[in-house]
């Protein structure tokens, strides 16, 4: 047993717990299992013979490296999770282990660590929303725009309907649908004119009945929406708007609270999470004060202990392990508290004028990238001005352009056929840490293999 040592059952551990419990064998113990659903031998299993942890490790890294990374290819691939700059100190701080095993501080005396950086995490993403009050994280963009849907269903009474433009990630409103469903509301799309969302069908669609209008910003396209033309649109009515942010955007776009939103919510992958092949990352949503009291998740607020000294609790719980099933406005069992914590941690390290020049060079480098495709023959759909991504029509099908890409060290793009008519179209991204020469060497491949 000492190649296996990560095992902690012996042979005679397992001799007799057979004895205590009163079988002869491991095999008894699935006699109720019917002999075609077993293994062909109609016991064990097809798991391999166990290996050293030596041997496991090389097996593990082997099979690891068969995957293509940010490290091994050249990422322009955007749609949802970016590959973005994370310095080395949000996984040092992430690493401490009152951190890291940390779980919900329900005793704020002995948590004041804990509550403090989701209280800053609170704080910082108040302030890019340009939103009053924030929760200390939900578990993904996603999982955040249901809450948000039902939230606005409860708090506009006598209303069941909510708009979404369908410049929103197509995976994102399937997730609102769901929420729907279970929550007894509708959620009907509103189509696009052109790369950004239709307002005029928007217009015709408003109505008493309705709760919110969810509108991406930028949407999935990239474009930048005009948002307070929407909330124009509102007016006189008590639905609400619901805008879906990336953070990063917003340190050079207009903070959504600025231009009338009630809810804004997003994902925080941009802001110091990996890439991870699609999560886990956090959530993230902000309020107006008028919906404080309905805000799901938890909240972390600052008080005074009875020297007067600062300290941090949680506050305004909505959920019914805290409050009267009957009065929960949310289901939530957790957050996110290690990956807002490393959010955290990264605004606090890059800073307002880090953010800020991380933002302006997604927007430089991805408007490079546009004219270089531009002036190598290719149509841009986007006409509205964008953030870090843009569709791109090519006379090919996607999947085959991308095969071709990855043969010569590049990710390619998302197929957004769907969103332009008559046309093959993908969805590319340059986020800050694409180099000119990365780019100019894409391009230079792209107009061999999509033309």
């Amino acid at each position: 047993m000492f190649k296996h040592r990560y095992l902690p059952i012996t042979e005679q551990d397992r001799k007799d717990m057979l004895e205590k419990i009163g079988v002869e064998c491991v095999a008894e113990l699935f006699e109720d299992i019917p002999v075609s659903s077993q293994s062909e031998s109609g016991q064990g299993s097809r798991i391999p013979e166990a290996m050293s942890e030596l041997e496991l490790m090389r097996h593990m890294k082997d099979l690891a490296g068969k995957n293509a990374t940010a490290s091994t290819h050249a990422m322009f691939l955007g749609a949802g999770v970016y590959d973005h700059f994370i310095p080395s100190v949000v996984n040092h701080v992430l690493l401490r282990q009152e951190f890291f095993t940390a779980y919900t501080p329900y005793q704020p005396e002995a948590s004041q660590g804990e509550l403090q950086a989701l209280f800053e995490f609170q704080s910082m993403i108040a302030e890019l929303t340009g939103m009053p009050i924030s929760n200390s994280s939900l578990y993904d963009g996603f999982a955040a725009l249901g809450e948000a849907g039902n939230l606005a269903v409860g708090a506009v009474r006598k209303t069941n309907r909510i708009l979404v433009s369908e410049g929103i990630h197509p995976q994102a409103i399937e997730t609102l649908k769901t929420y729907g469903y279970a929550a007894n509301y509708d959620v009907e799309p509103v189509g696009m004119a052109g790369d950004v969302t239709d307002l005029a069908e928007l217009e015709e669609k408003i109505d008493k009945d309705l709760s919110a209008v969810v509108i991406g910003y930028p949407n999935f396209l990239g474009s930048i929406e005009a948002i307070h033309k929407v909330k124009e649109l509102l007016d006189g009515t008590k639905a609400l708007l619901i805008v879906v942010a990336n953070p990063l955007a917003l340190a050079k776009l207009e903070a959504p609270g600025k231009l009338g939103a009630d809810i804004v919510v997003g994902d925080m992958q941009p802001l110091g999470l990996n890439m991870s092949f699609g999560g886990p990352h956090a959530g993230f949503m902000t309020v107006t004060k008028k919906l404080m009291r309905k805000m799901p998740g938890r909240m972390v607020g600052q008080t005074v202990d009875e020297n007067g000294d600062r300290g941090f609790v949680m506050t305004l719980q909505t959920r019914e392990q805290h409050i009267r099933r009957e009065k929960a406005t949310s289901n939530y069992s957790s957050n996110q508290a290690l990956f807002a914590l490393a959010s955290g941690v990264f605004m606090s390290a890059m800073g307002k004028e880090g953010i800020v020049e991380m933002a302006q060079q997604n927007i430089n480098k991805s408007h490079y990238f546009k004219q270089q495709l531009q002036e190598a023959g290719f149509e841009i759909f986007n006409e509205r001005p964008l953030f870090n991504e843009f569709v791109v029509k090519v006379s090919k099908p996607v999947e085959a352009i991308n095969d071709a890409l990855f043969e010569e060290g590049f990710i390619g793009g998302y197929d957004v056929s769907d969103y332009v008519e008559s046309s093959e179209a993908v969805l590319l991204c340059a986020t800050e840490k694409r180099t000119k020469e990365e780019i100019d060497a894409f391009v230079e491949k792209f107009a061999e293999v999509a033309k």
